[in-house]
This record gives C-alpha cells, structure tokens and sequence, in this order.
C-alpha cells in the first residue's frame, strides 16, 4: 500500500469514527457500559451471573416495545398504550391457556388482539385526524378495562397443557441467556434493515420528517400511519405474551407506567419527539441503559421511588442535546 493509499484509508478511519462519535446512540451505549464498569467496582453484586442475566432479560422486554415505539416518534406521534396492549395480549393468551388451548393458537390470537388495538389506534389517527394523544390514551384505558373484563380481575397462574412451554419461551434460557434477548436481537437487526433499506422505513421517516411533503410526494400516509401503530401494538404483545412466561401468573397492573420508561428508552437511543429520526438499535440501547440505573439504584440502596426522577431527567437530557445538535446544525 503506497503513502497516499494509506492517507485515504486513514482519512476514511476518521471520518468514520467522527461520524459514529457524533450520534448519540455512540454515547448513551458508552454511558451504559461505563455505568457497568462503575457498579462492578461499588458493588459485589452486580457483576454475579444472577444479575446480569435478570438485567439482560428485563431490558429485552423494554427493548422490544421501544423499537416499536420507535417507529411511532421516528412518524411523528406517540402511543400511550403499550402497556395496557402488554397486560391485555398477556391475559388473552393466559385466559385461552387456561381453557385448555395449546400455546400456538393462543399466541396467534394473542397477537391478533394486539394488532387489532393497533389498528384501532391507526385508523381514527390516520383517517379521522384524531390527535394521537388523546387516541392512544383512551386506549391505555380501553385495553387495560378489557384485561379487566377477560379475568375478572383475578391473577391467572395455570396456563393449560402447555403451561411448560409458556414458561420455557418467557423465562427459560439457552447458553446462558434468557430467551427474550434473543427476542430482541433478531428484532433489532431485522428493524435495521427495515429503518434503512426499506420502502416502507423510509416512508415512516419521511412522513415524521414533513408529513405535508410526504403527502405531496405521493405516499400513502394513511396506510403507513395505520401500519405503524399495528407494528408499535405488536411489539408490545409480543413482550406481553414473553412477560407472561417470564412471571408465571398475569395480574391486570402487568406492564402498568410501562409507556414512560419506553419512550424513555425510545428518546434517550436517538428518536426525536419532533419525528423523522430513530434506530432499532439506539431503542435497545436506550433500554438497557435504563435496565442498569434501574438495577443500580436496588444494589446501591437508593429507593426505588427516584427511579422515574433518573428517567424523567433522562428524557429532558436527551430532547435538550437532540436541540442543541439541531441548533448547531442550522448555525
């Protein structure tokens, strides 16, 4: 390789790293290890086997629901009723268990009834114009009352003939991680490529970035808008139906507050409030990050009251520096 070869490959070296130091999913995974790296050395429990494996599956749940959050900023609106859509798709699958149903069939009608909250939500979003506040907040009621309804209110343990398998796909483990992680991986990278190579990721974005424009520019809005809001209410079924497993019982307060710390997760990995900026990974790592101050704070003693502080403020610091980079941006 000659001199000025290796200036350019240097050159291109830089650049790269440049450009991955300046986003802020770069940061906020540094942030998480060093906070790893922090309560190792504080802590002698940290580190144990027992607690990374409890931190990895208790952010997989969060991971999975802040993807699909994602793509509901990234497009410019939020969704208010991913926990309920956990607690109601757990106790679908639970109650159809119970009845004697194997786990597939009550998985797919589990997952069915999440859809169709999602679609729900899409279509007075999309078609009737209804502010996505004040829709998806209905639905955190809505969903959560009809959880109510499907139990009578009453803790279901016994989950069928298949009460096993339920049990072995929410919280067993294979080489040594839980099962959601993997969940959660083959999530992300799927949704990497669907944010950055697809039609239909670039229309979420488009849309998030000027919806006018993209109306202009011949998409179809409304379609993308109900699909978005189905995909948001499947992750959360999905983590619903996991949680179930992981638990062992469903109650009707099962995934309750959940939507604050995955819009928190969401914001802090990179998406912006303002719409048309997001990545699967950033989600992720946004979540755990969220996982160890959660973790750290029982390890070190602190209660467990100020975790929302830490997360509230977590979500301000993240919108301030997206503002700030954007301000800087337009200097």
């Amino acid at each position: 390789m000659t001199t000025l070869e290796q200036a350019i490959d240097l050159s291109q070296h830089r650049n790269t790293l440049s450009r991955l130091m300046g986003t802020q999913v770069f940061w906020v995974f540094v942030a998480a290890v060093l906070a790893c790296l922090a309560l190792t050395l504080m802590t002698d429990t940290f580190a144990t086997q027992r607690n990374l494996f409890n931190v990895a599956r208790n952010f997989a749940f969060v991971g999975l629901v802040a993807i699909g959050m994602t793509s509901v900023i990234a497009s410019g609106g939020i969704d208010l009723s991913v926990g309920s859509t956990v607690v109601l798709t757990a106790m679908v699958i639970s109650v159809m268990m119970s009845e004697g149903n194997p786990f597939w069939v009550s998985a797919l009608v589990a997952l069915a009834t999440a859809l169709s909250v999602g679609l729900v939500n899409g279509l007075l979003i999309a078609y009737l114009g209804m502010p996505a506040f004040v829709v998806t907040l209905g639905m955190l009621s809505a969903a959560r009352s009809l959880a109510m309804v499907l139990s009578n209110n009453k803790m279901i343990w016994e989950f069928g003939p298949d009460h096993d398998m339920l049990l072995w796909i929410g919280g067993g483990s294979t080489l040594g991680l839980p099962h959601p992680i993997y969940f959660l991986a083959i999530l992300t990278v799927v949704m990497t490529i669907v944010f950055r190579w697809t039609q239909w990721g670039q229309y979420v974005f488009a849309i998030g970035g000027n919806e006018q424009a993209a109306v202009l520019t011949g998409i179809p809005v409304k379609r993308i808008k109900v699909s978005i809001y189905m995909f948001s209410a499947l992750t959360a079924g999905a983590a619903g139906i996991l949680m179930a497993g992981w638990l062992g019982s469903v109650t009707t307060n099962l995934g309750q507050a959940m939507e604050l710390t995955v819009i928190a997760a969401a914001v802090i990995g990179g998406a912006n409030l303002a719409g048309g900026s997001g990545t699967a990974l950033g989600a992720a790592i946004g979540a755990l990050l969220i996982e160890v101050i959660r973790n750290s704070l029982i390890l070190l003693g602190i209660s467990t009251f100020w975790q929302g502080t830490f997360i509230g403020s977590f979500i301000i610091i993240a919108v301030a520096f997206d503002r700030l980079r954007n301000l800087r941006s337009m200097d």
